[in-house]
């Protein structure tokens, strides 16, 4: 059974998600703001957070700087409509997903079910076949799950992992905005799709690319999409 913590300072939310995710089979713990959280994946054993954006003595987005320091655990930010700002930031630091108030339950358990398969998938034991995916200075080990830029080890959150290997297995090819959600988020697009995949190509460029702002490998192919430059 996988361990989903609810975070927001509104009891009503919590309850609302705890009751939506016990009826999926989902264990739920609870916090009620930022450090909360914190203290609770250290002695919990989460596999997603579901965390609201604004909440009193420590927000989200400070609280999510503070989680990527020592975890990859998918984070999914719940959002007003009009904290668009809150939204890029969020995704620019390392949040996987976000889901805008208020929320369709059906909405919240689609996303909260890809990625959980994507971070099972990625956490999970070596099972896959020995594949090694190479584009220059780049590296994916995709049994081990390791990525490495010019023989240096890199971190990547599940999202930018599935992204680089759609980009390394796709040399060449020119992917639109809605190819790569489709293939990295397993969804049809439910709008906003753009944003949410150019703010992860753009955290991703800033591991894997010497200069971000001139980048090497993902190249943007204006009007179209990305397309990851083949190199021998």
């Amino acid at each position: 059974m996988h361990t989903v913590l609810v975070c927001d300072d509104d009891e009503n939310i919590v309850r609302a998600l705890r009751v939506y995710l016990m009826g999926e089979g989902y264990n739920v713990v609870e916090a009620y703001n930022g450090k909360q959280m914190l203290e609770t994946i250290d002695r919990e054993d989460v596999q997603l957070v579901l965390m609201d954006v604004m909440m009193p003595e420590m927000d989200g987005i400070t609280a999510l700087v503070e989680l990527r320091k020592k975890s990859n655990v998918p984070v999914i930010l719940l959002t007003a409509k009009s904290e668009f700002s809150n939204k890029v930031l969020g995704l620019n630091i390392g949040a996987d997903d976000y889901i805008t108030k208020p929320f369709d339950p059906a909405e919240v358990m689609a996303r909260v079910k890809s990625q959980l398969r994507r971070y099972v998938v990625l956490g999970a034991e070596n099972t896959a076949k020995d594949n090694v995916f190479r584009c220059g200075g780049i590296e994916m080990d995709d049994a081990g799950k390791q990525v490495r830029v010019d023989g240096n080890t890199i971190l990547l959150t599940p999202i930018e992992y599935e992204i680089l290997k759609l980009f390394l297995t796709n040399q060449g090819k020119v992917l639109s905005h809605k190819e790569i959600y489709q293939n990295v988020w397993k969804d049809e697009p439910l709008g906003g799709e753009n944003n949410t995949v150019l703010v992860h190509i753009r955290h991703l460029r800033q591991k894997v690319e010497i200069n971000p702002a001139e980048p090497r490998y993902i190249l943007s192919v204006w009007g179209h999409g990305y397309k990851m430059d083949k190199r021998d």
